[in-house]
């Protein structure tokens, strides 16, 4: 499988932004979908996951009410809506896809190579 993200950029504080990354070479089966950010010297971290239906979603707290996860499964491609952008939002960005989606936990499979997002103040 591979994950081609788009939509990162440079953008203000209080903006927004949105992500999309495509999936090719999947063999078709339900899987889980999500996004992940990894800060400069600091840990990768999960940012949002969705289910194969879209009924599950997962947000880290420190993104909820700001940013919206979603999907097309007929295009393969998962989106992240990103608004009201902080500076402490600035990271590369992982698509993640395929793996283990829990009520609070999402253990991908496959990566993506990022994308850079950053929010100026």
């Amino acid at each position: 499988v591979q994950l081609v993200e788009s939509g990162g950029g440079l953008v203000q504080a209080g903006g927004s932004l949105r992500l999309s990354c495509a999936a090719s070479g999947r063999i078709f089966s339900p899987y889980a979908m999500g996004w992940f950010r990894q800060a400069r010297g600091k840990e990768r971290e999960i940012v949002a996951a969705i289910s194969w239906s879209g009924g599950s979603t997962y947000y880290a707290d420190s993104v909820k009410g700001r940013f919206t996860i979603s999907r097309d499964n007929a295009k393969n491609t998962v989106y992240l809506q990103m608004n009201s952008l902080k500076p402490e939002d600035t990271a590369v960005y992982y698509c993640a896809d395929d793996g283990e989606l829990g009520p609070d936990y999402y253990y991908p499979t496959y990566w993506g190579q990022g994308t850079q997002v950053t929010v100026s103040s």
